[in-house]
């Protein structure tokens, strides 16, 4: 019985469109000392409660702190560590004695420095939404077997059909051109017929390769950076890439092979001799995982797209 995840994530379509569900966002103003949450406008400059504190402290009991010329950064985990610099760091900010305004930030004063400070949330979704668009419209024209393709031949919701290599006998009849195009002149020796199904199993590597690269060439400022740079990003990403995209082409039972025209099954692989039998192993132990996620051709191309552009 098929197991399902619950809830379902969204595609990545529907996370940019907002389709998947609207959230309310509380947007806070941060304490221009320490990076703290604001809780208002304090001696003119907008600042925690411990930020407030500490001036206050300063100038009530005219304290003088050790001298410090390290220029320290003063972050909400590290505040309390110099007060030399801390204290400097108020006074360059703008507070002062004479700015003083004690309470907590007006909700209208609040909306307007969130509205100063926000970018167009409009504008960016929509120019996320178009990315993501043109990005999935260049996977989809590049790689011919998508996983929308491959898993209606897999389930029988297409009208190709096929033929299923499970032994010797039907690997030979796949050589005669019932599955691949390029044919055997003879039937290989037994004691490499390991070497020829491996080498039959990853000859769509290499045409993914060839459209891996085309795919990445589509991704918007790809082109742009230099020719060096572009060969790493394709030599350390496209092996992931090719895992992952090998995926929708399994299922439990074998993988589709020729551009869906053949069919091996994992038992037959699993029959040959060491160490072909266990070489595809993994990977179906990864796809059973991978298509668990039940990511789509949309959340597919920016997947890839991503693994490309992280370069491992």
């Amino acid at each position: 019985m098929k197991e399902e995840l619950h809830p379902k994530s969204p595609s990545a379509d529907e996370q940019l469109s907002g389709t998947a569900g609207q959230q309310h966002t509380v947007h806070n103003v941060d304490c221009k000392i320490c990076g703290d949450k604001a809780s208002g406008f304090h001696y003119g400059v907008h600042a925690c409660e411990g930020c407030k504190g500490f001036f206050r402290r300063t100038l009530r009991m005219r304290l003088q702190y050790e001298h410090c010329d390290r220029n320290c950064k003063i972050q909400k985990k590290n505040r309390n560590k110099c007060q030399y610099c801390r204290f400097n760091k108020c006074l360059s900010l703008g507070m002062s004695h004479n700015a003083i305004r004690f309470g907590r930030m007006p909700e209208a004063e609040r909306r307007r420095l969130v509205h100063v400070t926000t970018p167009d949330s409009d504008s960016l979704v929509s120019d996320l939404v178009a990315l993501s668009q043109r990005i999935h419209s260049s996977y989809m024209s590049t790689f011919t077997m998508t996983k929308t393709r491959a898993r209606d031949i897999l389930t029988g919701r297409s009208n190709i059909s096929p033929f299923v290599i499970y032994d010797m006998e039907t690997l030979w009849q796949a050589e005669k051109g019932t599955v691949w195009d390029q044919l055997l002149t003879q039937n290989p020796p037994g004691t490499e017929i390991g070497v020829h199904v491996f080498y039959r199993c990853q000859c769509t590597s290499v045409e993914t390769v060839r459209a891996l690269t085309d795919f990445a060439k589509s991704i918007p400022g790809f082109s742009t950076i230099y020719l060096n740079d572009q060969v790493t990003l394709l030599k350390y990403g496209v092996h992931e890439a090719i895992f992952c995209m090998l995926a929708s082409l399994m299922n439990k039972d074998g993988l589709l092979v020729a551009g869906g025209r053949g069919f091996v099954t994992r038992e037959f692989l699993r029959s040959l001799r060491l160490p072909f039998c266990h070489i595809m192993e993994p990977k179906f132990n990864f796809a059973s995982k991978f298509n668990a996620l039940e990511l789509n051709d949309s959340d597919l191309a920016l997947f890839v797209a991503a693994i490309i552009l992280c370069g491992g």
